[in-house]
């Protein structure tokens, strides 16, 4: 499971997340989007742990939290959804 990490602070940096999500257990990877164009992060991340429990336990604990002056949504990652660039696929 991937844990969603949104309405993040523009400043938040990979480390700073890694600190927050290491009271709840160890962490795989953080991926933290930057805007092609400007580097600048995009306002959220993505956090995978080595166990669904400690996945589990900071999403209920973080979902809602205030931190760095904004409420964090966290949840399950949903599954990126192809949709061609807004384009549709029609076929006759």
């Amino acid at each position: 499971m991937t844990i969603y990490i949104g309405n993040l602070s523009y400043q938040a940096t990979e480390d700073d997340i890694r600190t927050v999500f290491a009271e709840y257990g160890s962490i795989k990877r953080v991926v933290l989007p930057t805007d092609r164009e400007t580097g600048r992060v995009r306002g959220f991340a993505f956090v995978e742990m080595n166990e669904e429990s400690q996945e589990e336990s900071a999403i209920s604990e973080l979902d809602g939290a205030e931190w760095m002056g904004r409420q964090l949504r966290v949840n399950k990652a949903r599954p990126r959804e192809n949709n061609n660039g807004g384009k549709r696929n029609n076929r006759y």
